[in-house]
């Protein structure tokens, strides 16, 4: 239809109604209709060679679609079949690859299984042939874990492989457990030869083949039993000579300070202490006395004597230096001896099986010292040195020591109370008529007994026992009762408090030297020395002036003014003042003498003197004090010595110290 019509149908279709009538216009419209029909008629009689051409092509075109349908439609066939094959060949794959993995890892367990039970020839030329060295040890390693593998798997027992393996491999065990026994005894005996540094021979050589222990332990049990026995009878004879050698040579050094018969309370002039000729006699004062004997709690870690130097230079010991000596020796040793028992062997057991032999030579040595020990400062150095080393080996974490340092240590105690005893009854038992001497001078027992005492105590200090301090409680009071029955003796009272002054001023001074320690028993003899040294100046001021101190004690202090008979007079109380005044400087001179030449201390004696003349100046005040009460007393003022000229005079005397 052709753009013209369209346009002309168009408007007529769209115009809006005139003002003609409806009939005209619909027959209007009717024939536009028809013409437009006629019009579009025309067209598609024009066109109908296009709409043939156009029928043509769409049948052509249904005919392609309907051969592309049935290709598409086999196409489809042929996918669906291709997705079956896919999902099979996927199955196929998963399949496979499982069996993959399975035969992977049983090929994995096949070549351990295979290296784990193969011998290979390398190994059994180095096990039989080859020399004891590191690569001996590894290879050693590898065969044990060959041997282990053998006996601990159950599926290996029932391997046809194992039993064509087996033989060679038990085969080869057996060369290589007597291989290195051989190796090892021989190392062993190495240890016997005279002179051999033990400890470098089983640091540098014996750890470096501690797998050959461990090895026999787990494949030659009966061998590992050998060189256990072997290696225990030669350390054990090896140190039992060792030691049995040190402590003979020590012996040779000994210095013996005390006897039986060194004890407090023997009379030295009835036992020869002084006429033996066994030491010389700078070394009596060591029975009882500690002096430089305690240096040796400070050098308690140093390195033990080397007998063949000590006995060059022609010295003598203390027996608890050698003690000390001897037990660093053992310590060392058994240190040593415990670590490398520990590394090589890994028992610890076998270090007690070793030391039985240097245990039984130490011991049967100290029993034999023990007895014979009378020394009872060096018995509780002993003591002490037992308890520093006790102290060393828990610092070490060393604990193989233990049992038998408590034992030396229990073994040490009866004996130092025995002998301890033995001094506390000598005092006790003394014979004082033999002791006396007509000296006012410390005796030589109190001495010994101050000396004796200052030791103990200074060795406790540290050590705190409560029995060591009840013991010396004892002794305190024995040696004080006898001290008392020796100043009886005596013939004058004022000679039996000077001695008794002597010793206890001579005891509290060797107390105070041996340290700020002193305690209850120092204070006692304070006590004592404070009580005599009164009764001495009482003493004293009435060997010179006797009336003076009588009527000041009597008289003195009566009513002066009464007018009975009783009453004080001028002429009772001049001859007094006169006799005092002529001979007072005199007197205290005489005093003064008698105070040097009575008292071993000087300083003790000058302030016995400096008490007696203060009370002598008391007595002489309240007798100044009396004659002025006294009626006609002031006549006396001319004989009267004046209180400053008095105090002048002991001034004078208290220069001299």
């Amino acid at each position: 239809m052709d753009r013209n019509k369209v346009e002309t149908f168009h408007h007529l279709s769209i115009s809006p109604i005139s003002g003609t009538k409806l009939r005209e216009y619909t027959k209007g419209v009717e024939n536009n209709l028809r013409q437009v029909e006629l019009d579009s008629i025309q067209d598609y009689i024009n066109e109908s060679d296009n709409l043939v051409s156009l029928h043509d092509q769409i049948r052509d075109c249904d005919n392609i679609l309907s051969q592309m349908e049935t290709l598409l439609g086999g196409f489809q066939a042929e996918i669906g079949s291709i997705s079956s094959d896919i999902k099979v060949l996927q199955e196929k794959s998963m399949d496979m690859g499982l069996k993959l993995k399975n035969r992977k890892v049983a090929e994995s367990r096949l070549a351990k299984f295979v290296e784990d039970i193969i011998v290979p020839p390398r190994m059994i030329d180095i096990i039989v042939d080859g020399e004891v060295n590191d690569e001996f040890m590894r290879t050693l390693e590898i065969m044990s874990k060959k041997l282990k593998f053998v006996e601990v798997d159950p599926m290996v027992k029932t391997s046809v492989a194992l039993k064509d393996v087996l033989p060679e491999l038990e085969r080869l065990r057996q060369k290589a457990v007597s291989k290195v026994f051989e190796f090892i005894v021989q190392k062993l005996y190495a240890l016997r030869k005279p002179k051999t540094n033990i400890q470098i021979l089983q640091q540098s050589v014996l750890l470096k083949y501690r797998y050959i222990i461990s090895f026999l332990k787990e494949h030659g049990k009966e061998v590992y039993t050998e060189v256990h026995a072997a290696y225990v009878d030669t350390m054990n004879k090896v140190l039992s000579a060792h030691f049995r050698a040190y402590i003979q040579a020590l012996e040779k050094l000994q210095l013996d300070i005390a006897t039986s018969s060194d004890l407090l309370g023997v009379d030295t002039r009835s036992s020869g202490l002084f006429s033996r000729g066994r030491e010389p006699l700078k070394n009596r004062s060591a029975v009882f006395a500690l002096g430089e004997r305690t240096n040796i709690l400070k050098e308690i870690d140093e390195p033990a004597l080397i007998p063949h130097i000590a006995e060059a230079s022609s010295r003598k010991y203390p027996y608890e230096l050698l003690f000390r000596s001897l037990h660093k020796l053992l310590m060392d040793t058994a240190s040593s001896e415990y670590l490398f028992c520990d590394d090589f062997f890994g028992e610890e057991s076998i270090f007690y099986e070793i030391f039985a032999g240097p245990f039984a030579v130490i011991d049967e040595h100290f029993n034999t010292i023990l007895p014979n020990c009378f020394d009872a400062i060096g018995l509780m150095l002993m003591i002490r040195i037992i308890h520093l080393h006790q102290l060393i080996m828990s610092r070490r974490r060393i604990p193989c020591l233990d049992s038998y340092l408590d034992k030396v240590n229990i073994s040490l105690w009866p004996r130092f109370k025995m002998v301890f005893d033995m001094h506390l009854s000598s005092l006790r038992n003394a014979n004082v008529k033999a002791l006396w001497e007509d000296d006012v001078h410390p005796h030589y027992v109190m001495r010994r007994y101050a000396e004796f005492t200052a030791s103990l105590i200074h060795l406790n200090v540290e050590f705190g026992h409560g029995q060591i301090e009840l013991n010396l409680e004892r002794l305190r009071m024995a040696a004080n009762d006898l001290l008392v029955k020796l100043a009886q003796m005596f013939p004058k009272p004022k000679l039996q408090t000077v001695f008794l002054i002597n010793n206890y001023d001579m005891t509290i001074a060797v107390l105070k030297e041996a340290g700020p320690e002193g305690g209850k028993i120092q204070l006692h003899f304070e006590e004592l020395l404070k009580n005599y040294t009164a009764i001495f100046v009482e003493e004293l001021l009435l060997e010179h002036f006797s009336d003076l101190i009588k009527f000041v004690k009597t008289r003195a202090s009566e009513d002066t003014t009464s007018s009975s008979e009783r009453a004080i007079t001028v002429s009772e109380v001049e001859p007094l003042v006169k006799d005092f005044g002529s001979r007072w400087k005199a007197a205290i001179e005489l005093m003064h003498n008698d105070v040097i030449t009575s008292f071993s201390n000087f300083l003790c004696g000058m302030d016995i003197l400096r008490a007696a003349l203060t009370q002598l100046l008391l007595y002489y005040t309240r007798l100044s004090d009396c004659i002025k009460r006294i009626v006609g007393g002031s006549s006396l003022n001319k004989d009267l010595v004046s209180i400053s000229s008095i105090m002048y005079e002991i001034r004078k005397y208290s220069r001299t110290f």
